[in-house]
């Protein structure tokens, strides 16, 4: 799931003020209630939509997954993941040869209450909604971005694509292998064996949607949500602010009783069995820029954060929380990311994709270990791969030839290229999201650049400009991190595979048929020996075209507050928050000496 870099600009420098006297006014004015639950969260960049089938990024995943629900998810508490019924009743049934899974519909369950539905009460979720919903995903016109999770998979499904484009298919014809038997039993049948299905089965994309209510709004039902889960959409204030309220209809689930080993010692088991969701209402805070968000955190008025750069050595010291932040009630929670930040070369473009000895040179002229320093605070690994640390086929040994910081290689194959000293080179452009940090790492990626004799132009766009660009092949070369949507290479690989070409996640265009060769045949083998070796031949293929500049692997270090309960951040679960509990009497308490 793409995650996107941060920056700044002087225009935001307004912004910024009006915020940090909003956020003043907001907790030094007023008195702060001892009643409220509303759970603040900040996003470090807008929200493009709430249509589940375009919930390709962090920021989106992170609204929709309070709202819309799936048929898995993961426990909250175990370590490692571990997949549990959500709209299903129990695991799926799934026959010897493995291409077939039953699911049975939990019962009872309804979708929000919405003028759409007659009387404006929501009506139950049925089966067929997954099948319709499924139809959405792959229907060409709508060009969805999670497409990919049935791709080439499901019996049929293809097929009724193909048939769509022509004007041969509508919602109404029937695939084999999506099937609804009856109004709780739900049918998936498999072209191949597909051992990441029950995974993607937990992703926003495959929520159920109601198509009355699709049928009511059209194009804008990415502004008019409506789903199954622990809240509903209530408010949007465009590039501001979100609001949700708790579902009074909601089906209901309670708090964990068992957790990992820890867990009930660090008070992760203390609300075990209770019912959920603990707060009434979340607010999602849409703040691009670093500075407002860490002062309005400091002020109290978001319930946790990541820490930004500029902010780390105000933070923490020697690994820990200063005396001061530890003095205000807060506390840390570290945990390694399953990601990788990159930089993306558009293999379609004439002068980047067909010269792969300008590709080498461009990533033996990046200085990662600087970059470490300088956006991380020391406190990320070097990418060798796309293949992240706890994931399957990464090797801590495996060293890629070409990330190895060396301005005088750099410079050897720059002349391979055909531009000695830079000589003849095209300006590159590179595509920079508009924040304070992504814009000072596009600007230390030019003086790298500058460093062998090339020129960079940097292209200041916002999060969803970089998507449309990307989207479009019209990014010649940009920033950008994924973190993982589930726990398998795979994952990662298929931003590498063919066919996923744009508009697909394979955002830069790169073809190999080797690589795809050893990707289809990795795509039919269960966990084991024989298919980490097919990643690791994979991952050899990536090193030796470099269609990316791999960077890091992240360790995240939140920040919480003291009244915020059960925070255990992990970055493939995205339902979260109705773990959360905001102690309301507490957050009175400490706010007033913040």
């Amino acid at each position: 799931m793409y995650s996107s870099w941060r920056i700044f600009f002087h225009a935001s420098i307004i912004s910024a003020i009006c915020l940090i006297f909003a956020g003043c006014t907001n907790s030094c004015s007023q008195k702060v209630s001892d009643t409220d639950s509303t759970l603040n969260v900040v996003l470090s960049a807008n929200v493009k939509g709430l249509d589940p089938i375009y919930a390709n990024d962090t920021y989106s995943n992170a609204v929709i997954s309070n709202i819309s629900e799936t048929l898995l998810e993961y426990h909250y508490l175990k370590r490692p993941l571990e997949l549990q019924p959500l709209l299903a009743e129990s695991m799926p049934e799934v026959s010897d040869n493995g291409l077939t899974h039953t699911f049975k519909i939990k019962k009872g369950v309804k979708f929000h209450n919405n003028e759409a539905f007659e009387n404006g009460i929501g009506r139950e979720l049925k089966a067929q909604d997954f099948v319709y919903s499924w139809k959405r995903l792959a229907d060409p016109r709508l060009q969805a971005d999670g497409f990919w999770v049935f791709d080439g998979k499901i019996k049929g499904l293809n097929e009724w694509r193909d048939k769509v484009s022509a004007g041969e298919a509508d919602y109404d014809t029937p695939i084999e292998g999506i099937e609804a038997t009856d109004d709780y039993t739900l049918v998936i049948k498999l072209s191949k064996p597909y051992y990441q299905l029950h995974y993607v089965l937990a992703m926003g994309f495959t929520s159920p949607v109601a198509k009355e209510v699709v049928d009511k709004h059209g194009k804008e039902y990415l502004n008019h949500p409506v789903g199954t889960g622990p809240y509903k959409f209530a408010n949007w204030v465009r590039n501001n602010k979100i609001e949700l309220v708790k579902n009074e209809n909601w089906h209901g689930q309670t708090y964990p009783t068992e957790g990992a080993t820890g867990d009930e010692e660090a008070g992760l088991l203390a609300d075990a069995g209770k019912t959920l969701p603990f707060n009434d209402k979340i607010t999602f805070h849409e703040v691009t820029e670093a500075q407002p968000r860490w002062l309005n955190f400091m002020k109290g008025n978001y319930e946790y954060m990541g820490i930004p750069k500029d902010n780390f050595d105000s933070a923490i010291a020697e690994g820990d929380l200063t005396p001061e932040m530890k003095s205000k009630g807060v506390q840390l929670f570290k945990t390694p990311e399953p990601d990788v930040t990159y930089v993306a070369f558009n293999m379609k473009d004439p002068i980047l994709g067909k010269n792969e000895n300008l590709r080498k040179a461009i990533a033996l002229a990046y200085d990662t270990k600087t970059s470490i320093e300088k956006f991380y605070n020391g406190q990320a690994l070097p990418a060798q791969s796309p293949i992240p640390p706890s994931i399957d086929a990464y090797d801590p040994n495996f060293e890629n030839p070409f990330k190895k910081f060396d301005v005088s290689k750099a410079k050897e194959f720059l002349e391979k290229a055909g531009f000695p000293e830079g000589k003849g080179a095209p300006v590159i452009e590179y595509s920079a999201l508009t924040s304070s940090t992504a814009r000072q790492m596009a600007e230390f990626f030019k003086q790298n650049m500058a460093a062998i004799g090339l020129q960079v132009k940097i292209d200041s766009v916002s999060w969803p400009q970089l998507q449309k660009k990307i989207k479009e092949a019209q990014a010649q070369m940009w920033g950008i991190a994924w973190l993982a949507d589930y726990p398998d290479a795979e994952n990662f690989l298929q931003l590498l595979y063919g066919p996923n070409k744009t508009p697909g996640p394979n955002g830069a265009n790169f073809a190999n048929s080797k690589f795809d060769e050893l990707y289809k045949k990795a795509a039919i083998l269960p966990p084991g020996p024989e298919r980490t070796q097919l990643y690791q031949e994979m991952r050899d293929i990536f090193v030796n075209e470099m269609p990316w500049v791999p960077g890091v692997h992240r360790l995240g270090y939140y920040l919480r507050h003291g009244w915020i309960k059960n925070f255990k951040m992990h970055s493939i679960i995205n339902n979260h928050f109705k773990y959360l509990r905001v102690d309301a009497k507490k957050r009175a308490e400490l706010k007033a000496k913040l």
